[in-house]
């Protein structure tokens, strides 16, 4: 099969931007005529074999940044967002999407961000929310997805953040004992830590510089809300800053974002970036001997390897996604060309649904989308406890994938047959948007299609899709 032709104009120009040159000047570094590099640019053509290496040596451009994910994110997203039933006549053609993606990603947002607030607008009618008649009734993003799709379009990669932790914890070999050093780093700044029989996991009193962290919490638990508190104070500024180029619209989206900043902290100060990594390729991404060699748990070392997308040192591309019981996703991730439901919840095919049912275990899957990418994908079911016989108990089961190619770097694959087409399940992203004609837990038809219902006959569906 021929390898997929390169569009990157919006790169190009990002690149050229940057370094300040003109086109003419820019076009002789990459050794290119004029006209070829504009039609470069515009996705006239797409980027040359000479072209990226010539990006490679002239601006030392990681390459693997030419094919990022931003572009299949915004087009998995207008077309779950096309898929709305507000939406009439036919789904644009894909390679239309793609080329708004590429050439027009602000315009892109600028749908995305409307279509948001319409459903919000939608919701609150349909609910009944009082919110007819209200000053504050204006359609707005809220918060909480406003942050999940900073997050989700950085990449889910903070640079400044991601070495301010990893200099944190390599300083002095603190990435020996980080519990030790968090404390000291406290303490240093006039924070005494005290360890509370309670139900509150971290609680902060700025007046008389204490942090209280429940003994109820799993030591990783305690040993990661301590490295927040030390973002929090150690770090404001550099958080701060983060903030402002990130220009939320509201202050409650600003303040929850800061406290995401702030565990992104922690989690790369507990599991420092070149060190992890390291270990993660030794390993061959064993989780269990990762959480253990660096005081973690299982769930925070899948979210760290999920964030390992560093300029010139990129881990392997990891999906990693979180769903409660009632099938809905609370925290989602992906550098792979997988890209999740932004409404509803996962494919019920996917394994990550079967993780409660065999508790305490490795689930393994070979996945095939729609598109006939190829995945591996490991589930296991996560139970967060209350630290007492009548609190409640939280259950969450989490997935951790990347593309089959890359199963020679990974312990889960061994025994699996990948080399045979009939072991990978088909599974599909939103049933409103999946193309699958034969799918025996779909929910509702796909909206691309046409149906033939016949009264005379019923299969697994009432209908079928033509």
């Amino acid at each position: 099969m021929a390898a997929p032709k390169l569009y990157a104009g919006a790169k190009l120009r990002e690149v050229r931007t940057r370094v300040g040159l003109t086109q003419k000047d820019f076009a002789a570094k990459l050794g290119v005529s004029l006209p070829y590099l504009n039609q470069m640019e515009n996705n006239n053509r797409p980027v040359s074999t000479s072209v990226v290496l010539s990006l490679a040596q002239e601006f030392g451009l990681d390459v693997t940044e030419l094919s990022s994910g931003d572009g299949e994110r915004l087009v998995s997203d207008m077309r779950e967002a096309l898929a709305d039933p507000v939406f009439s006549g036919d789904m644009p053609p894909l390679a239309d999407l793609r080329l708004a993606a590429s050439n027009a990603p602000a315009l892109a947002h600028a749908f995305l961000d409307l279509h948001r607030a319409y459903r919000q607008t939608h919701e609150r009618l349909a609910s009944l929310d009082e919110a007819l008649g209200r000053e504050d009734a204006r359609a707005r993003p809220s918060p909480w997805e406003e942050v999940r799709d900073f997050f989700h379009y950085c990449d889910n990669y903070i640079d400044a953040v991601d070495r301010a932790a990893e200099h944190f914890a390599t300083a002095e070999g603190r990435h020996n004992n980080i519990r030790v050093a968090a404390v000291a780093a406290l303490s240093n700044a006039g924070v005494t830590v005290s360890f509370d029989d309670t139900d509150t996991l971290r609680r902060f009193d700025p007046e008389t510089r204490s942090l209280h962290i429940s003994t109820r919490a799993t030591p990783p638990s305690q040993t990661f809300q301590m490295l927040l508190q030390v973002a929090l104070i150690r770090q404001n500024a550099l958080l701060d800053a983060t903030l402002d180029l990130a220009r939320f619209q509201t202050t409650e989206a600003r303040a929850i974002a800061k406290i995401g900043l702030a565990n992104y902290f922690a989690g790369a100060a507990l599991m420092p970036y070149a060190a992890f990594q390291k270990a993660a390729q030794t390993t061959r991404h064993d989780l269990e001997q990762l959480a253990t060699g660096f005081g973690a748990s299982i769930e925070q070392v899948c979210h760290r390897l999920s964030t390992l997308q560093r300029p010139g040192a990129k881990g392997i591309p990891f999906f990693f996604v979180r769903v409660d019981q009632a099938g809905t996703i609370t925290k989602r991730h992906s550098a792979t060309r997988l890209q999740f439901a932004r409404f509803g919840g996962a494919c019920p095919l996917w394994n990550v649904h079967r993780a409660f049912e065999q508790p305490g275990q490795f689930l393994r899957q070979l996945a095939e989308t729609p598109d006939g990418v190829r995945y591996i994908s490991l589930a296991r079911d996560v139970s967060k406890t209350g630290g007492r016989f009548d609190a409640p108990v939280r259950r969450y089961a989490i997935a951790l994938g990347c593309e089959v190619k890359h199963a020679p770097d990974l312990v889960y694959a061994d025994g699996m047959d990948i080399a045979r087409d009939h072991a990978f399940e088909p599974i599909g992203i939103s049933c409103r948007i999946c193309e699958r004609k034969h799918c025996h837990q779909r929910s509702v038809p796909p909206l691309e299609r046409q149906l033939s219902v016949d009264p005379d006959t019923r299969e697994v569906l009432p209908y079928t899709v033509n």
